[in-house]
């Protein structure tokens, strides 16, 4: 019995962490796959010394250690009930690069495409690349024996794994790499575990019988993604078994074996030299699978880089998914497949040649109706509309899922049309109509049948499915599992695809390295049984969850949570772009992710027993430093949209405990704006003063550090009611109707008039009505009842004033854009809500259009030079886009605009003022935005679209941003 005593003395004992609270326990108890298990707790190692306490503990108390980096397993390996050991946030150094002999070791919580940029300036690196690349780590590769796009060229992890330091069951330290026959012989004689290892490796396969066993009942050898079991048909392949000259390496066993066999510190890798400069791809349409993949085998005579498939259901994802929607420029028509054939070489020319006999093989031995070439940046933005393949299935609507089961098959190429006829064939008996896509050029596809794991009916399918295209795998001698894994839930096949006598023999190996059985239990031997342990109770009673938002989109908000699938997008680093998830680009803490939002709010929305579900302190920490950007909404492949399930969970959870006096200070900031207006010169003295300024920090908590915004010296309402009139073109282009937002209205008036004085000497009649606030504020702090009635109120104003020719114009982008956003699902009136939805704007994006139509040009504006950088605001990337920022920027002709790559700037509103989160907050900013803004010349021009951006961005470097209006006003001639 673990009791918590002894789980205090083994935290006490790590110089890292270990957490065995509810919710650290909840956060790991998923993965990306189907399986849940909640783990006796997690362990956050800083170093060797830790991993060996942790295993001298293990020992003693016969308890597993899951190792986990990134998290995204598809097949249940990081899931379990012992010690989860997460080496992703210590473990995370590159140690040495030999550019000589193209190696480098690095600690297995390296980012695959971190390693990368570190090693382009050296014009190296590895090869290997997931469609998980931007967040999937060494170790995991490792483990899992992984793949990806480019293996028909740079082959697979185990490829080029040079050595491995790890620590065995007894917490030996030990490095595995090439041994000669004479070393091996050495190894032979040592009284350790390490030379037991050897000495059973080498007394196991040494046999004929063995060998021809295991060569006859493995998968074919010409299938180079193969993971059944472990690789012992691999080690036969070396000069130990008198194969060839090939030397022995243990490393060839340890990767793929999941961290079944020992724990890995250290990993050496063989790089590859950058690709050829020159590349471009062919995407072939087709109108059905089967013709798509008919044209696998003679495209693959040419020398292709990537050989990729998407089918028409990953397609039609794509079409919901904001960040995706960019990347669907080269589709035609509506086709059932798309084959992505990449080419690559250092000359033109020659790069010329191999489209053209490529496209003549197309034309000549296929049956596609269009072959559109891309060149550049479209290549990257193919490759990752098929990457996003994984997350994008979380899109389907309801309880049925594109489950995980036979997703990760492997044939030889040559097989695979035959394979997938038969497999179409197998589908349609059980009614399925499955999703096909991924790796054809490899022989494998990522096939998915689609279940509802919640019914039992469904879950009696899974394993009959998996039952039968493991017979079928076979027939063709096949892998179960390509690149994924065994995991739980493959494992259990493995005695039948490679024979009881082979299954008990590797058996014996798992032993031999690990008798108590403690690294990874129930993975590749002894396996969990594969429909147990399911992510949901089977058959359960659908908790029924009232909100006050409308989660109907989702069927509900525990769908919304249970839309996360694990991808772990959200875990990406800031080095790889993008917003998601700012917070957890600080913290490194799963918690602080979408998925571990997700998750959480799904593990306890389905098993609290709260009268009210949300009333948990473990939601409140989870939720706690989400800023709401909605990153989230936009570049999560399953849009899970966590500031819509926060602001939620903020309204419930202060249902039962109250909101505090600073969430009313910061949700009423309007009103008392308003109020503070009667006496402007008074207000601003109280705020700016520093010991007026101080007290009022004081007792609302807010960082001292910060300074408090000030009014304008008039509103913008009141300018505009003196002024207006006289500035309306005689004969206007057209009428827009301008939001007066509550931030723009009292504290940065200046950029509203700015607004006005733009459109308006650019020929458009401004039409300003008396409305109410946004309601972001109330919005951002669970406020739902008041933020309902103002949208209520606002769509009612506006529904019969604005239209597709009279827009509705806003300069702000958190206020204009909740109209686009939380009004649908706060307003009673849902078509006259999406009818306003569908006509409001940033005022860039109207700028944009008008640009496109030919309607403002150039010649409007100075010739003068000027450098811009634009930093976009948060929903404005997620909801929009900030192109239409940098085209409007762009209109005068010697303005040099560039778009700085930030992500959130760390304000978000009233995020960055409450005390307990300045430091996050600058931290964020600390990222990529202050850097960036401090390098810039003092001559140019720094451009943010936020009041909350401006602010922080002052804050974090003394500079001034503007808002584009402004920069566009003074550029007028």
């Amino acid at each position: 019995m673990i009791d918590r005593p002894l789980l205090d003395t083994l935290k006490s004992n790590l110089e890292g962490d270990f957490k065995f609270d509810k919710l650290s326990k909840a956060l790991y108890a998923t993965d990306a796959s189907v399986y849940r298990k909640i783990p006796l707790g997690v362990a956050f190692p800083k170093h060797k010394k830790d991993l060996q306490i942790l295993l001298t503990f293990a020992r003693e108390h016969t308890i597993g250690l899951i190792p986990r980096t990134a998290g995204t397993s598809l097949a249940g390996q990081c899931v379990g009930d012992g010690i989860v050991v997460d080496v992703s946030k210590h473990f995370t150094s590159i140690l040495a690069l030999d550019e000589k002999s193209k190696t480098i070791t690095v600690e297995p919580g390296v980012i695959r495409d971190d390693l990368n940029r570190y090693l382009k300036p050296f014009g190296l690196f590895f090869g290997p690349n997931t469609s998980t690349s931007n967040r999937c780590m060494i170790g995991g590769m490792v483990g899992n024996n992984s793949s990806g796009t480019t293996s028909i060229q740079y082959g697979v992890t185990r490829d080029k794994v040079v050595a491995l330091k790890t620590l065995l069951s007894d917490g030996s330290e030990v490095r595995f790499s090439d041994v000669s026959t004479t070393e091996f012989q050495d190894k032979l004689k040592l009284q350790t575990l390490e030379g037991d290892v050897y000495r059973t490796i080498y007394n196991e396969l040494s046999p004929p019988a063995v060998q021809q066993r295991i060569k006859e009942l493995f998968p074919k050898p010409e299938i180079h993604r193969r993971n059944t079991g472990y690789a012992i048909d691999e080690l036969l392949a070396t000069n130990i078994f008198g194969a060839n000259d090939v030397p022995f390496n243990m490393s060839t066993l340890l990767t793929g074996s999941e961290g079944t066999l020992a724990f890995t510190t250290e990993i050496t890798l063989q790089l590859d030299s950058l690709p050829p400069a020159e590349g471009l791809m062919i995407a072939a349409h087709f109108n059905s699978i089967e013709s798509c993949l008919q044209a696998v085998a003679p495209v693959m005579r040419h020398t292709l880089y990537t050989c990729e498939m998407m089918d028409k259901t990953i397609l039609d994802c794509t079409k919901n998914n904001i960040e995706q929607l960019k990347n669907r420029f080269f589709i035609q028509e509506d086709p059932e497949a798309i084959l992505m054939i990449e080419i690559r070489d250092d000359s033109l020319v020659a790069l010329e040649e191999k489209k053209e006999a490529i496209l003549t093989t197309l034309a000549l031995e296929t049956q596609n109706y269009a072959q559109p070439v891309l060149t550049g940046s479209q290549i990257d933005q193919a490759l990752e509309l098929r990457k996003a393949g994984l997350g994008l299935l979380g899109n389907l609507v309801g309880d049925k899922k594109a489950v995980a089961c036979i997703e990760d098959t492997a044939v030889a190429v040559s097989d695979l049309a035959d394979y997938i006829k038969e497999f179409t064939a197998l589908m349609k008996r059980y009614d399925q109509k499955a999703v096909y896509y991924a790796h054809a050029g490899a022989g494998e596809l990522h096939l998915r049948p689609i279940l509802d794991l919640k019914k039992s009916e469904d879950v009696r399918l899974f394993k009959q499915i998996t039952d039968d295209v493991a017979e079928l795998v076979k027939k063709y001698k096949g892998s179960m599992s390509g690149e994924h894994g065994d995991g739980i839930v493959r494992a259990g096949y493995i005695p039948f695809m490679i024979g009881a006598e082979n299954y008990e023999l590797i058996k014996r190996i798992k032993h031999s390295f690990d008798a108590q059985n403690i690294f990874n239990p129930g993975k590749i031997v002894d396996a969990y049984p594969m429909d147990q342990n399911l992510r949901y109770e089977v058959d359960r009673e659908e908790p029924m969850i009232e909100t006050f938002m409308d989660f109907s989109d989702s069927q509900g908000i525990l769908r919304a949570a249970e839309k996360c699938n694990g991808s772990g997008d959200c875990r990406k680093s800031v080095e790889a772009g993008g917003t998601m998830c700012p917070s957890y680009r600080a913290t490194k803490n799963e918690k602080d992710t979408t998925r571990g939002r997700a998750n959480t709010l799904r593990e306890f929305l389905t098993n609290s027993e709260e009268v009210n579900k949300f009333n948990h302190k473990e939601l409140k920490e989870v939720f706690d430093l989400c800023i709401s950007c909605k990153g989230c909404a936009s570049e999560c492949p399953s849009n899970v949209d966590v500031g819509a399930l926060k602001a939620e969970f903020e309204y419930q959870y202060q249902k039962v405990n109250g909101t505090s006096w600073r969430t009313k200070l910061f949700a009423y900031s309007n009103t008392l704006n308003s109020l503070g207006r009667t006496t402007t010169g008074v207000t601003n003295f109280i705020f700016n003063n520093s010991v007026t300024s101080g007290l009022i920090k004081s007792m609302f908590g807010i960082a001292k550090q910060r300074s408090l915004p000030l009014l304008s010296k008039q509103s913008l309402r009141s300018w505009c009611a003196k002024n207006l009139d006289a500035l309306q073109p005689k004969r206007p282009l057209k009428t827009v109707c301008l939001f007066v937002d509550e931030f723009t209205n009292h504290l940065e008036t200046s950029i509203g008039i700015d607004a006005i004085l733009l459109l308006t000497t650019l020929g458009y009649k401004v039409q300003i009505v008396k409305h109410k606030e946004s309601g972001r504020t109330f919005i951002s702090k669970g406020l739902l009842e008041q933020a309902k009635m103002i949208a209520n109120t606002n769509v009612k104003i506006f529904h019969p004033l604005i239209s597709s020719t009279t827009p509705l114009l806003g300069v702000e982008p958190s206020a204009i854009l909740t109209f686009r956003d939380e009004y649908l699902r706060l307003a009673d009136d849902k078509e006259k809500a999406k009818s306003v939805a569908d006509n409001s704007f940033v005022i860039d994006e109207f700028l944009f259009s008008e640009i496109e139509k030919g309607i403002i040009t150039s010649a409007q504006f100075t010739q003068e030079a000027r450098t811009i950088k634009i930093h976009g605001h948060c929903h404005q990337k997620a909801l929009s886009t900030i192109q239409t920022t940098f085209t409007a920027l762009n209109l005068p002709k010697n303005y040099n605009v560039t778009i700085i790559p930030s992500g959130c700037c760390g304000m978000a509103g009233s995020f960055g003022y409450e005390k307990e989160h300045y430091d996050i907050s600058m931290k964020i900013g600390e990222q990529t935005l202050f850097p960036a803004v401090r390098k810039a010349p003092t001559d140019t021009i720094i451009v943010a679209l936020g009041t909350s951006c401006r602010h922080q961005i002052e804050d974090g470097t003394q500079r001034i941003a503007v808002h584009p209006v402004t920069v566009l006003k003074n550029a007028l001639v």
